[in-house]
């Protein structure tokens, strides 16, 4: 296989565009790219955009520049622009296959590349001049034209699985709504409490920016940021940075089980904390107490957009605050119910697991390929599908 720098291998398109000429109901933000999923499902932008952003045409490849841990690449599925966050690349054709290019911008040969290159503490980022030096092999533009076959038949089992594990996600969703019903409207005439008197409220605490004084991380104390649970489904499993000694005591550690909500970014994206950490100010910690559940305050926030227009509908569109989550009504089933709530989430939660394990097991029949080029090109290159 040769050896190419990434700029010989892809074009960077860096042509901007002004806020004001921009589309919003087209505009593709890096909370648009869903990790490891080469398609884009979701876009536009409900506030005002601010700032320019890069130009991007339809089969354009969209690469997450920021937190490139994240894993977030994927094709555009239109014209029009795209954050200033991310990059956009183009295939250079004489070097790499147009099918093949998204699945190699997309694989961990690539990824862990970035990652490994990224600068920053808190937020890493890419730089176009340290990635277009990296070196990477590509096999000759017949075998890659092969690989690609097989890697769409593949991707295309993957996305076949990923639908059913999101029908489960609906289905649970759905199961909320007939057993306490619209959050927003409160049919069956539950007691309303306020969210602070129903569980400890807080928002995350960082005396001081990492990225400032590098000093506070590298040590054995999780830090959690919004991009942590913004990715996450129910569960916190995962974590990218630490706090120091030093980090921890300008902190706080927050228990197990906590649930994380995000009130920068991507307002109220929630997830559970599967292992004692600390987050900063950009995001706010619920533990429960008697009245309510975890799981169940999770999926409530699920209809968290619509609680708001109706509650507080002049900040809807803007970020929100710890006052605005602390004034917030919830309804309050009986314990019991939430109880029962809680079982059919974890069954479903098995169900899940037995559908992720059947994608792994198809997965794996990747080294089973009996051409041996392609087999290793394959098992070699692209672990895309490894997820």
């Amino acid at each position: 296989m040769a050896k190419y720098r990434f700029e010989q291998i892809a074009i960077n398109c860096k042509e901007k565009v002004k806020a004001d000429d921009i589309d919003t109901s087209t505009y593709i933000g890096l909370e648009h790219l869903d990790p490891g999923c080469l398609h884009v499902s979701r876009w536009g932008s409900a506030v005002p955009i601010k700032g320019d952003k890069i130009v991007m045409h339809e089969g354009d490849v969209l690469f997450g520049k920021r937190n490139a841990y994240l894993r977030r690449a994927a094709i555009a599925p239109h014209d029009g622009a795209f954050s200033a966050h991310g990059m956009i690349f183009r295939p250079r054709e004489d070097v790499v296959d147009k099918d093949f290019f998204p699945l190699f911008i997309a694989s961990d040969y690539f990824f862990d590349t970035a990652i490994r290159i990224s600068v920053g503490s808190l937020s890493p980022t890419v730089n176009w001049s340290d990635l277009k030096n990296q070196e990477f092999e590509l096999p000759d533009l017949d075998t890659q034209r092969k690989l690609a076959k097989v890697l769409w038949s593949l991707n295309d089992t993957k996305e076949a699985y990923k639908k059913l594990i999101a029908a489960t996600d609906e289905l649970v969703k759905s199961q909320f709504i007939e057993m306490f019903g619209d959050p927003a409207e409160n049919p069956n005439g539950y007691p309303i409490e306020k969210l602070a008197s129903v569980g400890e409220l807080n928002r995350g605490v960082s005396k001081a920016r990492p990225r400032n004084n590098p000093a506070l991380l590298g040590g054995p104390y999780p830090l959690i940021q919004t991009g942590e649970v913004t990715a996450a489904e129910l569960y916190i499993d995962h974590y990218e940075n630490t706090y120091s000694e030093f980090g921890l005591a300008q902190s706080k550690m927050w228990p197990k089980g906590t649930l994380c909500i995000t009130i920068a970014a991507n307002i109220a994206q929630t997830a559970i904390l599967g292992f004692e950490a600390c987050f900063p100010d950009s995001v706010v910690g619920f533990v429960s107490g008697e009245r309510v559940t975890q799981i169940y305050i999770h999926y409530w926030f699920g209809f968290f957009q619509k609680i708001l227009e109706e509650q507080a509908p002049q900040v809807a569109q803007k970020n929100i605050n710890l006052k605005i989550l602390s004034e917030l009504d919830v309804m309050v089933p009986p314990m019991e119910l939430q109880q029962q709530f809680i079982r059919l989430v974890e069954q479903s939660n098995k169900s899940k697991f037995a559908i992720q394990c059947c994608s792994n097991l198809n997965l794996s029949r990747c080294s089973e390929i009996s051409n041996p080029i392609v087999r290793d090109g394959l098992l070699h290159l692209l672990a895309i599908l490894q997820k």
